[in-house]
């Protein structure tokens, strides 16, 4: 059988968190707003673009303000601005597992069209057979359902999914498949729940060899 890993985007595969608050903090200041600190920043990501502004506003006491999401989402250091990165070894490991026949794909909550253009940024985007975006279903993490769908779309198989947030860890208990919590990410250690922590990049190859 065809073996698939699904991986999440933002802290799993890429270090977005400082032009994530760069893009945050730009809709802050149209409205005369104090700016985020990356600490601040980095603990509201992962449930999607609307609900980080609701709580990027609501960390300076305001509502999101008409049109906030829309320009947040449309701004262009989400797709791949001068402070992201790829995290260390990511590009060797992707590379690693196509070349032992693994199929890959990304679930994530950030919106398909910045989360296609930093992967193509970074020029790993073709070596998905599937990118389901936060917008791409009716569902996103946690519901199972958003899982689902991306594994579909990139033709099925054993999966196996790896993230960094609870988020992806309840969508693999609810999709019945093995998760992976990338402790390398933005994510508190209480949520990988009960699933095996990756130290580093380096520890997941060994880990997927195993499931």
């Amino acid at each position: 059988m065809n073996r698939l890993a699904v991986f999440d985007l933002d802290g799993t595969l890429l270090d977005t968190a400082p032009d994530i608050r760069v893009a945050a903090n730009r809709q802050l200041a149209l409205h005369g707003l104090a700016p985020l600190t990356l600490a601040e920043v980095i603990p509201m990501i992962g449930d999607g673009a609307r609900v980080l502004c609701e709580r990027a506003f609501a960390a300076r006491g305001r509502e999101v303000p008409p049109g906030a999401v829309e320009g947040f989402i449309a701004d262009p250091d989400l797709e791949g601005g001068p402070l992201t990165q790829l995290f260390p070894g990511i590009t060797a490991l992707l590379e690693a597992l196509l070349a032992e026949g693994w199929r890959l794909a990304v679930c994530t909550n950030k919106p398909v069209i910045p989360a296609r253009a930093v992967l193509a940024h970074f020029g790993v985007a073709e070596k998905f057979r599937a990118i389901g975006g936060g917008d791409s279903f009716p569902t996103r993490k946690p519901d199972p359902a958003h899982l689902l769908a991306t594994m579909g779309l990139a033709g099925g198989g054993r999966a196996v999914m790896l993230g960094d947030h609870a988020n992806d860890m309840l969508a693999a208990r609810g999709a019945g498949i093995p998760g992976i919590f990338a402790g390398w990410g933005y994510g508190a250690p209480h949520m990988a729940l009960d699933n095996p922590v990756a130290a580093d990049v380096a520890a997941v190859h060994a880990m997927l060899r195993n499931i």
